[in-house]
């Protein structure tokens, strides 16, 4: 590859955003590996990414996670990820990436200034939330921003809401990881970049994890939300541009 250097230090920055973000990194990895790669490749290479960046979460933030969430939005999130991971390759991506962005953008905005605005925390909008993050990872690459609003509206403690995301994102790069590769997005020449990602995943949640030790509780989610609008122009950007 071409500017491996940069792709790496993207790749880092990506990690980092998506610990203190606590919606992974694929989110900014996806938008980013796309200027270096193929659609499919970048699909094929972010799940695997994605894997070993969830572990390192899951490391480092191994002391909480809500056991009724796991359940209410992994789920759903795990059969609709495969679902779409099997779909993608017959679905324009470019409809569903305007889609998304204007998703991000216009929720995102909502919740900056309607912050009294509570969602609340039943079992059906943790289903609901798990559907459409797990649709969306298995088509797009990425559901994060979708799970870390609906986490979000949880008000969870910031080591819990990271933790839970981690593992119900694990369950779903595992899922669409398998898919992906009978789909043929996983490629035996971009394989080298998977330990270089390893080493990635762990640098950027170590340096994020350090950021977070530092900002309180309502920082956090106004940092979630912010970089869920921040993402979402820039993937409108993107795509309007190409």
């Amino acid at each position: 590859m071409e500017n491996l250097a940069l792709f790496i230090l993207l790749a880092l920055l990506a990690e980092i955003l998506g610990t203190v973000g606590g919606f992974g990194s694929s989110l900014f990895f996806v938008p980013i590996a796309s200027y270096f790669l193929d659609f499919h490749s970048v699909l094929g290479i972010t799940a695997l990414f994605h894997v070993s960046s969830n572990l390192s979460k899951i490391a480092f933030f191994r002391k909480g996670f809500d056991k009724k969430l796991l359940v209410s939005i992994g789920i759903p999130a795990v059969i609709f990820v495969i679902t779409g991971a099997f779909i993608s390759q017959f679905i324009d991506s470019k409809t569903l990436e305007i889609a998304l962005a204007a998703f991000l953008i216009i929720t995102s905005l909502v919740f900056l200034f309607f912050k009294n605005i509570i969602i609340k925390p039943t079992t059906t909008n943790s289903v609901i939330g798990g559907t459409f993050s797990g649709l969306i990872a298995g088509l797009l690459g990425t559901g994060g921003a979708i799970r870390g609003m609906t986490l979000a509206a949880y008000n969870l403690k910031m080591e819990v809401f990271i933790a839970t995301s981690a593992i119900i994102d694990l369950a779903i790069d595992s899922s669409r990881s398998i898919v992906y590769s009978y789909n043929g997005y996983v490629h035996k020449h971009d394989m080298y970049l998977i330990p270089i990602l390893l080493l990635v995943s762990i640098a950027g949640t170590f340096i994020g994890k350090k950021i977070l030790n530092q900002i309180s509780e309502q920082q956090f989610k106004s940092i979630v939300l912010i970089l869920i609008l921040i993402t979402g122009i820039v993937t409108l950007s993107k795509v309007m541009l190409n």
